[in-house]
């Protein structure tokens, strides 16, 4: 064969090689050592295990809707059947017992469908149907959760970051002050208890540092466990340039009614609602007579193996003269059941009830849940506004502080008492900044917004 007619199946063979390959990278493909918030989110949704024990619900449920849907579908089964029999049989018919072995075969074929049941097998489809949809909106539900719970830890561990750079400075500031006291307490223009002071203060912000350095390893493993990662796996998180509030808020009835619309939660209850009308439909179909059709052919073969007294007949004579076939409707008319339809009937109604109650209810938590995400989201910007303001005075103060330390004209006292006043301010700035974030993360959530930063 020619050369160039090996061309096409090299061709062929090159790009399989090239899927597989690149199937492996992509399913083998390691994962990163510093992940934004997106990338947290995303492997959380696609590998934490309630999330995929919810997927294999849901082809669970898929699994029932196509069994449902195949029951319009007439049922066939085939049966071949080998009996042998050892007894005294009135073989010539004269009274005379002889003993004979009798094999009997029987072949057959039955189908049957139901022609009418008062739609019950029509609205176990729609109810299928339905629960197939729920189990979806259960995966939705909990990447949900997983979001908002991968949102609020990864703000922990940028808070917490946050938090050590600035008691790095901290320590750098104090360090000076301690080098600083030193050089005015070898002049001679503090005392030995100043300069201890300023010690103390640099011991007692080195253990800050410390603490707040076990807060992150803390808060990093918060998340690392939240996304279900082995121990072993190395994992930081990525600092945003910068990290921002909004100035505009989205009206509460505007945030409210998108949340009602679009969250997993209220879409469940509504479908729960029709799956129990459906419930109360088959319950009802209970009452009514059901009409089957059935069908079905066969024959049979017997053979004496001993004594046999009556002319030997062959297997196809046998078959072909036993061959039968048949044709029936049965109409099965339901009388009385001990009271179990009328009972099944009844509680299908209590849990129709209970399901609207239960669409009322997840209706009032997320209203009420958005309303608290709206008044957090507003509290926490004007506590944002005013620590901000504090922070500036005690910036302001501190600076100021430092440089008449420098000249003599305060004590160590002194300045110790403006730092920590600095110190509070920087911190409850922090915290008021993180927790603004995070509670306008939620309640854009609430109103459709993917969690970005």
């Amino acid at each position: 064969m020619k050369a160039y007619l090996y061309l096409p199946f090299l061709i062929l063979f090159a790009a399989f090689q090239s899927v597989q390959v690149y199937a492996q990278d992509t399913e083998n493909k390691p994962l990163p050592s510093v992940w934004t918030i997106e990338q947290c989110i995303d492997y959380a949704k696609q590998h934490n295990i309630q999330v995929n024990t919810l997927q294999l619900n849901r082809q669970s449920a898929e699994q029932d809707l196509i069994a449902a849907q195949g029951s319009k579908i007439p049922s066939l089964s085939a049966a071949v059947a080998s009996t042998f029999n050892n007894a005294n049989n009135n073989a010539a018919g004269n009274g005379t017992l002889v003993n004979q072995l009798v094999n009997s075969e029987t072949y057959s074929v039955t189908s049957s469908i139901v022609l009418w049941n008062d739609h019950y097998i029509n609205n176990n489809i729609r109810q299928q149907n339905l629960l197939t949809q729920s189990a979806s909106l259960s995966v939705l539900q909990t990447q949900n959760n997983l979001t908002l719970s991968i949102t609020q830890a990864y703000l922990n561990i940028l808070l917490a970051k946050e938090n050590e750079q600035y008691i790095t400075d901290l320590v750098n500031t104090t360090t000076a002050s301690v080098h600083q006291g030193q050089m005015l307490f070898d002049a001679g223009s503090i005392a030995k208890t100043s300069l201890l002071q300023l010690q103390a203060q640099l011991a007692s912000d080195n253990y800050l540092l410390v603490q707040v350095q076990n807060t992150i390893r803390q808060n990093i493993l918060a998340l690392k466990q939240l996304l279900q990662l082995p121990s072993q796996t190395p994992f930081d998180i990525t600092k945003p340039a910068s990290i921002k509030t909004s100035s505009t808020i989205d009206e509460l009835q505007i945030a409210q009614q998108t949340a009602l619309n679009n969250f997993p939660e209220i879409k469940m209850g509504k479908l729960g609602v029709d799956i129990a009308a459906l419930d109360i439909a088959k319950a009802k179909a209970n009452f009514k007579p059901v009409l089957k059709a059935s069908g079905a052919f066969g024959s049979g073969y017997n053979d004496v193996f001993t004594n046999n007294t009556s002319p030997k007949t062959g297997y196809f004579a046998q078959t072909g003269n036993n061959f039968y076939q048949n044709l029936g409707v049965t109409l099965s008319i339901p009388i009385f059941s001990q009271r179990v339809n009328k009972t099944n009937l009844e509680k299908t109604n209590i849990a129709y009830k209970q399901a609207n109650l239960n669409l009322q209810n997840n209706q009032l938590i997320l209203t009420q849940a958005v309303e608290q995400a709206y008044l957090n989201t507003i509290n926490a910007r004007q506590a944002y506004d005013a620590a901000n303001q504090q922070l500036i005075s005690a910036i302001e103060s501190y600076r100021i502080v430092n440089a008449e330390l420098k000249l003599g004209a305060i004590n160590s006292y002194d300045l110790l008492q403006q730092r920590n006043q600095y110190v509070q301010a920087v911190q409850v700035f922090t915290q008021a900044k993180y927790i603004a974030v995070l509670q306008q993360k939620i309640y854009e959530f609430y109103i459709g917004k993917p969690v970005t930063l």
